[in-house]
C-alpha cells in the first residue's frame, strides 16, 4: 500500500511540475506578444507594395504593421471611425475635409505621404496643345477630383474658370475658347473612355491599374502652392494625434528607402510630399 503511495505522490509531484513549467511559459509567451504593438492601417490598391518597405523597419521597434485592403474611398474612413483599424493611408487633405464634413467626423491627418497629379492621356493627339473646336475630354465626376482636373485644364490654358470658386464644376467655366466638350464621368472610367474620347483626365491610380505608361502622358497637373491640398496623408482619430506608436509609424514612412520605393512603384507618377515646403 505504502508503494502505492509513494507512486501516486511521485506522479502528482511530477504532474505539478509540468503545470508550472507550463505556466511560465504560457506568461512568457504573453509577455512577448504585448511587447509588440500591432497598427491595422487601411489602402486601397497598390499601396500594398509600398508599405512592404516600411513595415520590416517598424518591427524592429517593436511594432506589426496590419494591412487591411479596401475597394471603395468612403471605406477606409467608415472603419477608422468605426475602431476596426487605427490609420489609413489613401486620401488627400482635401478628401479628408470634405468627407468629415459630410459624416460629421474628426479624423486628422498625423503626416504627409505622396502627391499624387492628375495626368492627361489620349490616343488622338500628341500634345494638349494639340485639341480642335469640338474635341472631348473626359473628366473624373466627383467634387475633388473634377475640380482638380477643371484646375489642370485653366493651367494648361484651355480653359478659364470663374475667380474664386474653390470647388469648381463645369459650370464655372467662363472662357473656352477651342469649345471643347467636357464630359464628366466616374474616376474608374475615365480610362476606358479613351477610345471615345480625344483626351481624358486620369487618376494616377486608375491610370496605374489600366496599364498606362505615366511617362506617355500628354500633360500633368503641376506642383505648385496650390497643390497643398492633394498632399495624400496618414490619417487618424482626433483622440490618436499624438499617439507616439502612430508617430513612429509616420517616421518610417517619411524615409529615402520609401521614396525609391514610391518610384519604383509609382513609376514616377507619385512623388513624396514630406519635403515640401508650401
Amino acid at each position: 500500500m505504502k508503494k502505492y503511495q509513494k507512486l501516486l505522490l511521485l506522479v502528482l509531484t511530477f504532474c505539478a511540475a509540468l503545470f508550472l513549467v507550463s505556466c511560465g511559459s504560457s506568461k512568457k509567451s504573453e509577455s512577448s506578444s504585448e511587447g509588440t504593438k500591432t497598427v491595422k492601417v487601411g489602402i486601397i490598391g497598390s499601396d500594398e507594395r509600398v508599405w512592404d518597405a516600411i513595415k520590416p523597419e517598424l518591427k524592429k521597434k517593436g511594432i506589426e504593421v496590419k494591412l487591411v485592403q479596401f475597394t471603395t474611398y468612403d471605406q477606409p474612413n467608415q472603419a477608422l471611425v468605426s475602431g476596426d483599424i487605427d490609420l489609413n493611408s489613401y486620401q488627400h487633405i482635401f478628401y479628408l475635409n470634405n468627407w468629415n464634413k459630410a459624416h460629421h467626423a474628426d479624423l486628422v491627418p498625423i503626416g504627409n505621404t505622396i502627391i499624387a497629379p492628375l495626368a492627361v492621356y489620349s490616343k488622338k493627339i500628341k500634345s494638349i496643345d494639340n485639341l480642335k473646336s469640338g474635341d472631348t475630354i473626359s473628366i473624373p465626376n466627383d467634387a475633388t477630383n473634377q475640380a482638380r482636373a477643371l484646375q489642370l485644364l485653366e493651367s494648361a490654358k484651355v480653359i478659364t474658370l470663374k475667380s474664386g470658386v474653390e470647388i469648381p464644376t463645369p459650370n464655372d467655366v467662363v472662357k473656352n475658347p477651342k469649345k471643347v466638350k467636357i464630359t464628366p464621368l466616374d474616376a474608374s472610367q475615365t480610362a476606358r473612355s479613351l477610345d471615345d474620347v480625344t483626351v481624358a483626365i486620369i487618376n494616377n491610380g486608375v491610370a496605374l491599374d489600366a496599364k498606362l505608361n505615366p511617362h506617355t502622358a500628354i500633360y500633368t497637373e503641376k506642383i505648385t502652392k496650390k497643390s497643398k491640398p492633394w498632399i495624400n496623408v496618414l490619417v487618424a482619430q482626433k483622440k490618436d494625434k499624438n499617439n507616439k506608436t502612430y508617430q513612429e509609424v509616420v517616421k518610417a514612412y517619411q524615409t529615402e528607402k520609401v521614396a525609391q520605393k514610391l518610384k519604383e512603384v509609382y513609376q514616377g507618377s507619385s512623388v513624396p510630399a514630406w519635403n515640401y515646403k508650401f
